[in-house]
């Protein structure tokens, strides 16, 4: 993690899809959540952690965290969030999980 400080990242998932929760000292500061669909990919909606832990990299962190569990999983990814769509297009390094990695873009 880019964060020195101690943290930890669990995913939460339900039948609607799930969250990447990123938690420091036992409190949530940041989650990544997606939506499942009923062809088996996810979309990516929305990436944030709180303002008092910004400029660390944790956003980043969260976004990893997915796309290392579509990799275990063999799931394949979309995303509608500006970030993830931002970090897709500018690191070609996660874009395999992408449900469209030709392109380079997580489209819907």
């Amino acid at each position: 993690m880019s964060d020195p400080d101690p943290t930890h990242i669990r995913n939460e998932e339900d039948a609607e899809g799930g969250t990447f929760v990123l938690e420091h000292e036992g409190r949530r500061i940041g989650e990544l959540t997606y939506v499942a669909r009923p062809d088996g990919s996810i979309v990516i909606d929305h990436t944030g952690v709180r303002p008092e832990f910004g400029g660390r990299g944790l956003a980043r962190d969260l976004l990893q965290a997915a796309v290392e569990w579509a990799r275990a999983t063999g799931t394949k990814v979309r995303a509608t969030c500006p970030y993830a769509r931002a970090q897709f297009d500018k690191d070609p390094a996660l874009r395999d999980v992408l449900a469209e990695p030709e392109i380079g873009r997580a489209h819907v």
